[in-house]
């Protein structure tokens, strides 16, 4: 399968997501937002998790903000 097949049948479900405020590359934090829940639901500081996670997977800080805005933003189709 090529790249253009792979996006050519989930094309609705992508369009959908983007409608929704999602980014594509939004999929590589995902990992990174259940740690953070986890490490949240264990107690830790929300600055200490950020600081922690933006070591481990070698991102800024700031990215990891923009994310978890994204992330916890209420899904509404046609969102902008």
């Amino acid at each position: 399968m090529t790249l253009f097949e792979a996006l050519e049948f989930n094309k609705k479900p992508l369009e959908m997501l983007i409608r929704m405020g999602a980014k594509l590359n939004d999929i590589r934090y995902l990992d990174l937002y259940s740690e953070f829940k986890l490490m949240k639901s264990q107690g830790e500081k929300t600055t200490y998790c950020i600081a922690y996670l933006a070591e481990k997977y070698s991102i800024s800080e700031r990215t990891i903000y923009e994310v978890f805005k994204r992330f916890k933003k209420e899904c509404i189709l046609d969102a902008v």
